[in-house]
């Protein structure tokens, strides 16, 4: 069916021109501030779905990334120059707001809670400022362009995962705040899923590099991202090693990950791919009603998780070009 499709989608592009979203039905998206104020004393290793494994994945996205947000930033801010589109010029100045947020809160959540419960923080960020330096940052702009989009698919893929199994992936011994961290980080990636893309198709459009950076991401993410999870309960309990118990977990975690029913990686594959087609664009799924869902378990002023850490927000305003 993928394979079909593919066909179909390389046969139209060979015989068309790159068509531009209309901005102005886009639905605009504030930057919102936060202080969770991290302690890490209710902090619950096996916080995903009760596997240690699993759960050290997330935790090692939130010290990988916080350097893949500086990457999408950086380069956000260096394109945001050759927009010239008002409205999506409006909509690049809100993720950057919203990124930057995202690796403030997560240096927060991994220097107070994770770096108290023996996560290797310091060593994956030493790990992580030498890739970043010696690698992603030395690639040239229009590659760092396609990197951030296929990046931003990734989040995108795995927010709307997380938002359409939120009353089962969560443990329940999971706390407020950790809990609160994902939510909006998931929400807001479902926000800004198309900003990237549709300024890589503005600028460039080129299918070969777009793919080219969706291999990049997929390495990044499915490859190093990965590996740093493996290592991290060894690295907190050497005699993981030889444990029985953590070998069950790892068995029960791959298919956490896997599972094509209901793993984040396992069921969600179709919609990485897609990712592939020439027509592709984001918003060919629609999130609308997940993300109304998670801003009323959110944002809601009497019941809002995010009520008790939530201080203010604003949205970029529309200058002309």
């Amino acid at each position: 069916m993928l394979v079909r499709k593919l066909k179909q989608s390389v046969g139209k592009l060979m015989n068309s021109t790159i068509e531009y979203p209309d901005f102005t039905k886009k639905i605009p998206f504030p930057i919102r501030h936060l202080e969770f104020r991290f302690d890490g004393q209710n902090f619950y290793n096996n916080f995903y779905r009760n596997a240690e494994l699993a759960s050290a994945y997330v935790t090692a996205m939130s010290i990988f990334l916080t350097y893949g947000e500086e990457l999408v930033i950086e380069t956000a801010r260096y394109h945001r120059d050759f927009v010239n589109d008002p409205i999506l010029k409006q909509r690049v100045t809100a993720l950057i707001g919203q990124e930057a947020i995202h690796s403030k809160v997560h240096n927060a959540f991994n220097d107070q809670t994770l770096a108290n419960h023996q996560y290797p923080v310091r060593f994956y960020r030493f790990l992580a400022e030498n890739v970043f330096k010696y690698g992603f940052h030395r690639f040239p702009q229009p590659l760092k362009l396609s990197l951030m989009a296929g990046i931003e698919h990734f989040t995108a893929v795995f927010a709307e995962f997380a938002m359409k199994h939120d009353a089962e992936i969560w443990a329940k011994e999971i706390d407020d705040k950790t809990k609160g961290l994902w939510m909006w980080h998931f929400m807001e990636e479902s926000e800004h899923k198309d900003v990237a893309y549709d300024v890589f198709q503005l600028i460039s459009g080129n299918y070969a590099l777009r793919i080219t950076g969706f291999f990049l991401a997929s390495f990044t993410i499915m490859g190093l991202v990965f590996a740093g999870a493996v290592g991290i309960p060894i690295l907190r309990r050497p005699l993981n090693t030889i444990s029985p118990r953590y070998w069950k977990d790892v068995a029960y975690s791959l298919n956490v990950l896997w599972n094509p029913q209901n793993g984040v990686f396992g069921s969600t594959i179709g919609h990485v791919m897609e990712y592939l087609r020439p027509d592709f664009h984001p918003n060919d799924h629609d999130t609308t009603v997940y993300l109304q869902d998670y801003k009323q378990k959110l944002l809601n002023p009497e019941s809002g998780l995010l009520i008790p850490y939530f201080t203010k927000e604003f949205m970029p305003k529309i200058q002309a070009a």
